[in-house]
């Protein structure tokens, strides 16, 4: 079975899209070269990753940090699995400042992993992005952006377009000067021509968009650690 690189050739990707797509094209030559990410390398726990990112959603990012402190100074671990989550019961999770439904897809997430369901970091990479996906979003609280994300941060997948992201959907806007942003289905369509490094030109929508809003740094869309 074919296993997946994890990363991919930045230098590749920019040919590609520069002869691809001139309007993007000119855009990347303003912004200049996107560095690979750095984290593409690294070895993660899906799991962890997983009941980290379902405490991060809709919270800023300090918000966060201090909840899933409280919650492994609660189990003793930084490790969040079944067995350490085991530790502690729905109240004490929801003293540590998780929500209601948080608790639930958390416990969702340990069962399911209990039970094998949850892909190995050895599995993913034999596995094609969309099997991934699908393996991963009917955990509770876990969506297909979650796993996207997982997919172009995380595991360096080359063809990952996250087409329902208002940044990227505001970039593609942006890009073809359109009065509105284009739909999903539209974007899908679009973002044709820019296979098989769909994540390379995600990252330049992102870009676009942030500039657009006048923001003066990248805004951080990986997932937290």
């Amino acid at each position: 079975m074919p296993r997946h690189a994890r990363g991919f050739d930045t230098e590749a990707a920019w040919e590609h899209l520069q002869r691809r797509d001139r309007r993007l094209g000119a855009w990347m030559k303003r912004i200049g070269v996107i560095e690979p990410e750095p984290r593409w390398k690294q070895s993660f726990d899906p799991v962890d990753a997983l009941a980290r990112a379902i405490l991060f959603q809709q919270l800023s990012g300090k918000a966060a940090s201090t909840i899933v402190g409280r919650v492994e100074n609660a189990i003793d671990s930084r490790r969040l699995h079944f067995d350490t989550l085991g530790r502690i019961d729905d109240a004490a999770l929801r003293a540590c400042g998780v929500s209601g439904n948080k608790v639930l897809a958390l416990r969702d997430l340990a069962a399911r992993e209990s039970h094998g369901e949850i892909p190995t970091l050895r599995q993913m990479s034999t596995m094609h992005h969309d099997e991934i996906v699908a393996a991963l979003v009917p955990i509770r609280g876990i969506g297909r952006w979650t796993v996207e994300m997982m997919l172009m941060f995380r595991l360096g997948r080359p063809d990952v377009l996250p087409v329902d992201d208002l940044g990227i959907r505001k970039g593609a806007q942006r890009v073809d000067k359109s009065e509105t942003m284009p739909t999903p289905k539209a974007l899908a369509a679009r973002g044709e021509k820019w296979g098989p490094y769909r994540t390379y030109a995600g990252l330049y929508l992102w870009r676009i968009a942030d500039l657009a809003a006048g923001a003066k740094a990248p805004v951080n869309r990986s997932q937290e650690d």
